[in-house]
């Protein structure tokens, strides 16, 4: 902040904790989605076996899912639910077995077998999750996503991400921002909260069934379907606000992000975005894979890559992202500029917006 002598680390410290809402069960990971093997023994075996799960015999579900098995071995979608089984019957080596025949069936790897490997020990843990799965996992949700997230999972990113931006660069006569970018934009959430101020917005996603969604609301000038890094490598310098919320938690390693997100910036422009909390650990690459199959980050991993970037902290706040299983997510909604001069960011809460030590008011 300009005219104080705190650095970025300040604005990455822990702010106060506000209370979480209660939610259903999250998204969070890949779910047994029915995926017929082409066989109506084998499909009435697997529903079975899910119904046992479901009522927690776990040993005797992953039976079902064997015998379905037998009658058509290479079904993807049934090697994994056997691996979930066994897992949850603490057959981790059964299990590995089991993921490691998904892998061989379909190297995309649409399930995440690869995240549940490296969650057993069983895997070196990947620096993103794969695309296939990721894709998948909300084209499947694409059709019902705003309700899951928001009315039952207490969803609020956006809108915590919009109401900050308003104090961060209060609103003149037009639009606060030019041009901004809504990195996995999904159907559109961030860009309902963010449309009226904003001249000119776009939007990527993986998910074409979530570009299709974001698309019939009529919020955002142009749409694209593809992978973050890979969009940001396409895109040319003049955006002065870019966002991604709830989107950075299927990527370990940010830095290709952070790198084309400071890029694409013009001097004065803001990167907000949110992230499921990682306490980090010394040596440790300052990320891991959460048992719910999204990464979680370090602040001070985020802080060594807005600074290797040359981004300055504006904000950084704690925030419960959604709920999982009734339980908050604990997480982080940041906030760095791309300084328009050495020693002073643009957009100066001297100007209007007041702001204490990276700390908001309650």
């Amino acid at each position: 902040m300009p005219g104080r002598s705190a650095g970025p680390d300040r604005r990455f410290r822990a702010a106060g904790r506000r209370q979480p809402r209660r939610g259903s069960p999250s998204l969070s990971s890949k779910t047994l989605v029915f995926v017929s093997s082409g066989d109506v023994v084998a499909d009435r075996r697997y529903e079975y076996g899910v119904m046992l799960g479901a009522a927690g015999d776990h040993a005797a579900a992953a039976d079902l899912f064997a015998q379905a098995l037998e009658l058509v071995p290479g079904w993807a979608a049934g090697w994994f639910a056997l691996g979930t089984a066994r897992l949850a019957a603490e057959d981790r080596a059964g299990a590995a077995e089991a993921y490691r025949q998904v892998l061989r069936i379909d190297p995309a790897d649409r399930f995440g077998a690869m995240l549940k490997l490296a969650l057993i020990g069983e895997a070196p843990t990947p620096e993103v999750a794969p695309a296939a799965y990721v894709r998948d996992l909300f084209d499947q949700y694409a059709a019902d996503f705003d309700v899951a997230l928001v009315e039952r999972l207490a969803y609020s990113v956006p809108w915590t991400i919009a109401d900050r931006l308003e104090r961060l660069v209060p609103a003149g006569d037009g639009p606060a921002f030019a041009r901004a970018l809504d990195l996995g934009c999904g159907t559109g959430l961030a860009g309902e909260a963010l449309r009226r101020r904003v001249g000119w917005l776009a939007g990527v996603d993986l998910s074409p069934a979530m570009i299709a969604a974001a698309g019939r609301k009529g919020i955002y000038d142009t749409l694209a379907t593809g992978d973050l890094a890979e969009a940001l490598a396409g895109e040319a310098a003049g955006y002065d606000l870019v966002t991604a919320a709830d989107v950075l938690i299927y990527l370990g390693d940010l830095a290709p992000v952070f790198a084309g997100v400071a890029r694409v910036l013009d001097p004065g422009g803001i990167f907000a975005f949110s992230v499921q909390l990682h306490a980090g650990e010394p040596g440790g690459p300052g990320w891991v894979l959460g048992e719910d199959m999204r990464y979680h980050h370090s602040r001070r991993y985020l802080e060594s890559l807005a600074a290797a970037n040359g981004l300055a902290a504006r904000l950084v706040e704690d925030a419960v992202c959604r709920c999982d299983r009734g339980l908050p997510v604990d997480g982080l909604v940041v906030f760095l500029e791309k300084p328009a001069t050495l020693g002073r960011p643009a957009h100066d809460p001297a100007d209007g917006a007041e702001i204490d030590d990276g700390l908001l008011p309650n």
